[in-house]
């Protein structure tokens, strides 16, 4: 009938989605030209992009790619804070000052990787809480949720790794209560404790140790489940309503 607009698809919104490829789109042809006659990105991008998203997703749907989005802020800021971190016992709180008080925006990157430490875990709560009560950990995404957990899990680990690197009296005696935990577990608690403190106390090794796990082993770890969690998102698509 004239003068009525076409009804877009029910079910879907791709509009939106729709927009972002095309501004995507906009600047790898005019930034990377050369290269995208080479490596097609905006196939790849039409790919990742123009995937219809259910008509039903909401606000608390975003919790998730929240998360993400700050936990790329973390290593983005965590390279620049390593590029002055010194991780020994007699250097690391006065690299930690120096960063803070003499590099240029120090301050905001620390800032930022402080606060967004704090905010991630809040962030990846209540993602964890709408997948919970939206039934999203039941099959076939039950594989999902176990990876989902084992992230959340590697977020706190960095949490508690990072805590004793600026080297604080506040930071150490966190973590000398905090190593005593594993203590408790038994035939083994003892074992866990001693290797995590490096000795009988903590010191030089444990630092090290934390530090190794920190900017190294866990983000490893954390890349290899976000990319299992990611390829099965986009296999399995996102739940539907309850």
């Amino acid at each position: 009938m004239a003068g009525k607009t076409p009804k877009a698809r029910r079910g879907f919104k791709s509009e939106s989605a729709t927009s972002v490829f095309n501004l995507v789109s906009l600047l790898t042809g005019s930034l990377y030209g050369e290269l995208d006659e080479r490596l097609d990105f905006r196939t790849a991008l039409s790919r990742a992009l123009k995937k219809p998203v259910p008509a039903h997703v909401n606000f608390w749907f975003c919790f998730g790619g929240v998360t993400f989005l700050i936990f790329l802020i973390q290593m983005v800021t965590g390279v620049a804070l390593l590029l002055y971190y010194r991780p020994t016992v007699e250097q690391a709180f006065a690299s930690v000052v120096h960063i803070t008080n003499n590099v240029p925006f120090g301050w905001l990157v620390r800032g930022f990787h402080h606060w967004g430490a704090n905010l991630i875990m809040i962030t990846v709560m209540l993602h964890a809480l709408r997948v919970f009560f939206h039934g999203s950990y039941k099959a076939p995404r039950d594989f999902n949720w176990v990876v989902g957990t084992l992230l959340m899990f590697a977020l706190l680990l960095f949490g508690f790794s990072g805590y004793l690197l600026p080297w604080t009296e506040l930071s150490y005696w966190a973590t000398v209560v905090g190593a005593e935990i594993p203590s408790a577990v038994p035939y083994v608690g003892e074992y866990l404790t001693y290797f995590l403190k490096g000795g009988d106390q903590v010191g030089q090794l444990a630092l090290t140790r934390f530090f190794a796990v920190h900017v190294v082993i866990l983000p490893a770890g954390a890349l290899v489940l976000l990319l299992l969690h990611f390829l099965m998102i986009r296999r399995l698509g996102i739940s539907g309503p309850l």
